[in-house]
């Protein structure tokens, strides 16, 4: 999987067009039924969870920018717990890492939200 560019509206993965908030896993690109960092709960994220093989690392993309938009640290640790890094970073920056990490051959998962107003390819 590798991210080529997004807009505010989605994301296009490896060619494909994916509209809205999505999970990109080792093998599948997902929606995810997320509309905002709010959103992202342990509950959210069980998918990233259940994954076979286990996934490393975790990215998530919250849109525009991380300031202020802070996950619950209760969800971070859990994930933690369960053997899975979890990077929080703006969508822009998180794109970048998980096709860094891909390309190092890293067994990494995204969760992204589009940002707001941006069209970019990576």
């Amino acid at each position: 999987m590798f991210i080529e560019g997004y807009t505010n509206r989605g994301f296009t993965i490896s060619g494909d067009l994916v509209v809205g908030p999505c999970a990109i896993l080792p093998r599948a690109i997902l929606q995810w039924n997320v509309g905002s960092y709010r959103d992202i709960s342990h509950e959210s994220l069980s998918l990233f969870r259940l994954l076979e093989p286990h996934i490393e690392i975790l990215v998530l993309g919250t849109g525009d920018r991380v300031g202020g938009e802070r996950l619950p640290p209760a969800v971070l640790k859990q994930m933690r717990a369960c053997g899975i890094a979890v990077e929080v970073q703006d969508t822009p920056n998180a794109c970048a890492t998980f096709n860094f990490l891909t390309s190092e051959k890293r067994v990494a998962a995204a969760g992204l939200i589009p940002p707001r107003g941006t069209y970019m390819g990576i």
